[in-house]
């Protein structure tokens, strides 16, 4: 493991939150076990408490370890080509989540990133909560910097790759019955068409 993500490693398995570049925005990671960090997190971004954040893992097998139920459209979609990359299903539970930092979730938004860097990140600390790095209402800027003069507060440790692309991942909801695009994202529907029927 390289010099940065055990760095990386060690501030998230600490409680810390990490500013960090993902595959589409710059995101906020937390371990979910410390309810510290999450509510820190919310108040770096100002987000309200209602909102849930989305999941974060490096592979399929992780979600069955959380009781999330993977049904045949999500199942079609985690073979896909989009996998890992831009692209977050919305899912239930089998019968109750098996982790308790989930206890009061009906239904979480899981993604598996398509960049190295986290995906190391994730394979070391388990699975993280990790949301867009902006004021919440915001849109996601594209540098460090300009994310910083948006947050309510500092990340204890921050990557900084310059200046990405800010293209939010698309968002199916797989517990509907035909599944539906909720956020239109990096991948465009067409490219989507034949797993929503």
């Amino acid at each position: 493991m390289n010099h940065e993500v055990n760095e990386i490693v060690n501030c998230l398995l600490n409680g810390g939150v990490v500013l960090i570049p993902t595959d589409t925005v710059y995101g906020l990671a937390v371990k979910p076990d410390f309810e510290e960090s999450i509510e820190r997190l919310y108040t770096l971004k100002n987000r309200p408490r209602h909102l849930n954040l989305p999941i974060m893992v490096s592979s399929v097998n992780e979600l069955e370890s959380l009781g999330i139920e993977i049904n045949n459209c999500a199942r079609r979609l985690l073979k896909s080509r989009f996998v890992p990359g831009a692209l977050t299903l919305a899912l239930g539970f089998k019968d109750k989540p098996l982790v308790p930092w989930l206890k009061d979730r009906e239904e979480v938004a899981i993604r598996i990133p398509n960049d190295q860097r986290l995906l190391s990140v994730l394979k070391e600390t388990g699975p993280l909560l990790v949301t867009s790095a902006n004021k919440h209402g915001l849109s996601t800027p594209k540098s460090l910097q300009e994310i910083l003069d948006q947050l309510n507060g500092k990340p204890d440790k921050m990557i900084d790759v310059g200046e990405i692309r800010t293209v939010p991942s698309t968002l199916i909801n797989c517990r509907l019955n035909p599944p539906v695009v909720e956020r239109f994202g990096d991948i465009p529907e067409l490219e989507l068409r034949e797993f929503l029927k």
